[in-house]
């Protein structure tokens, strides 16, 4: 009896030593697992703050460095900070691939912006350009138009002659042919809407005496009153005057004089419709 009790004791020693290795080996890691709960339960880390190193455990229990009888449960609370803190690097990495995603929007949108700025500015400036080019213009034609009027009031008196008209009368008759006729109606066409002109109207009879410059004067009268009755040609544009018999000098030297019953009318034009013709030219070449 006596021997299998010590045969016994041996066998008991060696299965109690290990409960005895894994209690005190799991009573200090305790205080690791509590740690890892609390980093599991607190929030994410600030990207700007730097994370502090793990720090192994170095306590060593009854059988040192290895366990050989470690369970499950050890092994997840030893892993448990590494993957907590692999966790929390996972979140860093998303959280920056987010930050890094919004800055290239908003970067992506403000060039976009830019961009817009940048065509509506070179829209404006090409307005601007066309104002200016069209200010220029126009200040270019109010000189010439100025330099026009300023030549036609210097000008204004002074009279050019633009055509002339010989009308013959019969002997003793103050009544008009039908070429006289003819002759007046393609001159009074020339007048037609035109300013700036004023008719001339001499009368000559042979003769002598008031009776001679009488009867021119109803020549000349002939020809006013067929003007102004046929064609409404202004009385104040008209300027008549019996001559009679005078002589006048002549156009030319190698005129001969004429003799007999005649009016001579001469239409005279100042630089105003030289001034309508220029204003009418820039309009016509307008576009549209």
């Amino acid at each position: 009896m006596k021997s299998r009790f010590l045969i016994a004791l041996p066998l008991i020693t060696v299965l109690t030593l290990p409960a005895i290795a894994q209690q005190s080996s799991s009573a200090p890691d305790q205080q690791p697992a509590a740690q890892s709960q609390a980093a599991s339960a607190s929030p994410m880390v600030n990207p700007d703050q730097q994370l502090e190193p793990l720090k192994p455990d170095t306590r060593e229990g009854f059988w040192g460095h290895l366990n050989p009888f470690a369970r499950k449960k050890y092994v997840q609370r030893q892993l448990a900070p590494i993957r907590d803190r692999t966790n929390e690097l996972d979140e860093l990495t998303a959280s920056n691939s987010r930050m890094l995603k919004d800055v290239d929007t908003r970067a992506t949108a403000g060039i976009q912006r830019a961009d817009e700025h940048a065509s509506l500015a070179d829209q404006h400036a090409v307005d601007a350009g066309n104002r200016a080019m069209a200010a220029n213009q126009t200040a270019q034609q109010a000189s010439t138009h100025l330099q026009s009027v300023s030549h036609v009031v210097e000008n204004l008196d002074q009279y050019q002659s633009a055509d002339q008209v010989e009308i013959r009368f019969r002997a003793g008759a103050a009544t008009l042919s039908k070429s006289a006729k003819d002759a007046l109606d393609q001159l009074a066409e020339t007048m037609k809407d035109k300013k700036g002109y004023v008719v001339e109207i001499q009368g000559f009879t042979p003769g002598r005496g008031a009776a001679s410059i009488q009867q021119s004067q109803h020549l000349a009268d002939s020809v006013v009153r067929y003007l102004v009755i046929n064609h409404q040609i202004p009385v104040y544009r008209i300027y008549e005057l019996g001559l009679g018999n005078a002589k006048m000098q002549a156009a030319s030297a190698d005129a001969k004089p004429v003799h007999g019953s005649r009016v001579e009318v001469t239409l005279l034009k100042n630089s105003i419709d030289e001034l309508q013709s220029s204003q009418q030219a820039p309009s016509m070449s307008q576009p549209q």
